[in-house]
């Protein structure tokens, strides 16, 4: 084993999934949204945080701008 290597050398290649890197953090959803997406989560056997992620993404893909709509 040599002593010392030359990183840069070593692996001259970008990683290509560094853009998808996910980012932890703390949201407060409510308890119903939460239940809506856990049900839907048994139905397709995803993971009900990834289905969270999915729906969040896609709404971020195709910009979909936020109406709300107050009664």
């Amino acid at each position: 084993m040599r002593e010392e290597y030359d990183i840069e050398n070593l692996n001259p290649r970008k990683n290509p999934y560094a853009k998808r890197l996910k980012k932890q953090i703390t949201i407060n959803i409510d308890s119903d949204t939460v239940e809506f997406f856990k049900e839907q989560s048994e139905e397709s056997g995803i993971p009900y945080q990834t289905l969270i992620n999915l729906y969040l993404s896609d709404c971020a893909r195709h910009k979909k701008q936020l109406q709300i709509h107050w009664e």
